[in-house]
């Protein structure tokens, strides 16, 4: 299936014209795999119940985060920083979680797992005015991976841990 879809990636590449891909193009034989996923299956996406304000969200959020021992390590007011430029923005925040000691456990199991590091989850106003919690859907990446006992314990601790949090800010219940 892979290789089925790397003159699609190629081609993509191409069209952007990034160095990258034409030597892709050039020399299939060195092209690397390439996996693609329908976008939607990638995210899971929670939209704010009735009467739970953007700021209920955050405050539950962060609330549940510090009672199951997951740091807020991050913080982006993406909105707030366009508008200080003076451009006009929806809301939209970024929340990033984390668990130090078991991040580092996954990252020196495999290096690719950094690359999910730390936990996000968004807080977004759509064209209409709604507001959506919005994070990486987590059973894709446990699911796709083999991984040793103790680390597939951590991923679905901490799977069900984000979940538990965006869920608590969906709901605005603490």
């Amino acid at each position: 299936m892979t290789r089925t879809l790397l003159p699609l990636a190629a081609a993509l590449l191409l069209g952007t014209g990034l160095p990258v891909a034409t030597a892709l193009a050039q020399d299939s034989a060195r092209a690397p795999d390439v996996n693609m996923y329908e976008i939607g299956q990638t995210v899971l996406k929670m939209g704010l119940a009735e009467g739970v304000t953007p700021d209920d969200a955050i405050d539950a959020m962060n609330s549940k985060a510090v009672e199951l021992n997951m740091k807020l390590v991050g913080h982006q007011n993406v909105g707030r920083e366009l508008e200080s430029r003076g451009l006009e923005s929806p809301r939209l925040e970024i929340f990033q979680f984390c668990r130090p000691e078991d991040a580092i456990k996954m990252v020196r199991f495999n290096t690719i797992y950094a690359a999910y590091m730390p936990c996000s989850i968004a807080l977004v106003e759509d064209n209409d005015g709604e507001y959506w919690l919005e994070m990486l859907n987590l059973d894709m990446i446990i699911n796709a991976y083999e991984l040793p006992p103790e680390l597939q314990a951590i991923a679905i601790s901490i799977n069900g841990e984000m979940l538990s949090i965006i869920t608590a800010g969906a709901t605005g219940a603490f």
